[in-house]
């Protein structure tokens, strides 16, 4: 079947990601899959963000009556200052309002600053049924969760039940940094799981043959199977896509933006990092490569490129 096209924390390359209305542009540029990352409320409830800590996408550092809120955590290893989801009820979340992650390089999207709320997983949901599009949701810091009592697989499987997405067959897939979270799942779902890898060094044809023990596929860095130089050009591909097929795991890479700040040296359009690359070129490498899907920020360029 031909490779899948994911519409990474929705077309978050033309609105502010992980809302509603950047998951309806991806679903309305032809993306098959539209990606919710997933976190939790203080009262259980999973809303999605990429990241627990909210500063950088909502306006909750201008919220006085949240000031209080300020506080510093260490997760998974790294100390962050700032607001997190586990520290408000999903009432108080609903007044936030979503800005751009990255205004320097995206001041386009800006414009769409203070539009939208923090989605609910169950919004998200809705918005794909309505749309005939599938989910792709990612269990973010799980171990984190698990350890304040907030756990995210429970709640993922409630809600996957509670929408008929729990069978063999549903456009669904489930993915996550964290392998503990994929075997929890496993043990409850008849999904797709996928694991995703960072962009160190390429896994090795062993470790590929134990992630496909517990995952149907896996969602590596790009670096992982077309490597930069140090001037950030293009190395010959790696045979991890090959690798992973003969293991029986999929591949889906991530993540194709279109900006030159994100492309390889050879596909960048003039100096602006801000300016938008040849992102249609990457796109068709990899999927002559042999991929079977590809997160991406404009989806669709990636359903053009397919």
């Amino acid at each position: 079947m031909p490779p899948i096209v994911i519409a990474h924390r929705g077309a978050s390359g033309h609105r502010p990601e992980h809302t509603l209305a950047a998951y309806e542009l991806g679903a309305r540029q032809g993306a098959d899959y539209i990606e919710p990352d997933l976190v939790s409320t203080s009262d259980g409830q999973l809303v999605v963000r990429h990241e627990n800590e909210i500063s950088g996408t909502t306006d909750v550092a201008s919220r006085p009556e949240f000031a209080d809120r300020r506080t510093s955590k260490a997760i998974d290893g790294k100390t962050l200052d700032g607001w997190f989801t586990e520290d408000f009820t999903l009432a108080e979340l609903k007044t936030l309002r979503a800005k751009e992650r990255i205004p320097e390089l995206r001041p386009g999207n800006t414009e769409h600053d203070g539009r939208y709320e923090i989605p609910t997983f169950q919004e998200v949901i809705d918005l794909a049924a309505r749309l005939s599009v599938g989910i792709y949701p990612e269990t973010k810091h799980a171990a984190y969760h698990r350890s304040i009592g907030l756990p995210l697989e429970p709640a993922l499987v409630a809600a996957l039940r509670a929408n008929g997405l729990d069978r063999a067959g549903a456009q669904v897939f489930v993915q996550s940094f964290e392998a503990e979270s994929l075997r929890a799942l496993r043990a409850e779902l008849p999904l797709r799981l996928v694991q995703l890898l960072g962009a160190h060094a390429p896994a090795a044809r062993d470790d590929l043959r134990a992630i496909a023990e517990y995952a149907d596929g896996v969602g590596p860095a790009k670096a992982r199977i077309v490597p930069l130089d140090a001037d950030g050009a293009s190395l010959p591909a790696t045979s991890f896509i090959e690798d992973a097929h003969r293991a029986g795991l999929l591949v889906h890479p991530y993540t194709f933006r279109r900006e030159n700040a994100f492309l390889p040296a050879e596909l960048r359009r003039g100096d602006d990092p801000a300016a938008p690359g040849d992102l249609g070129a990457e796109l068709r490498h990899y999927f002559a490569l042999g991929v079977d899907g590809v997160f991406a920020d404009s989806p669709g360029l990636a359903v053009d490129a397919r």
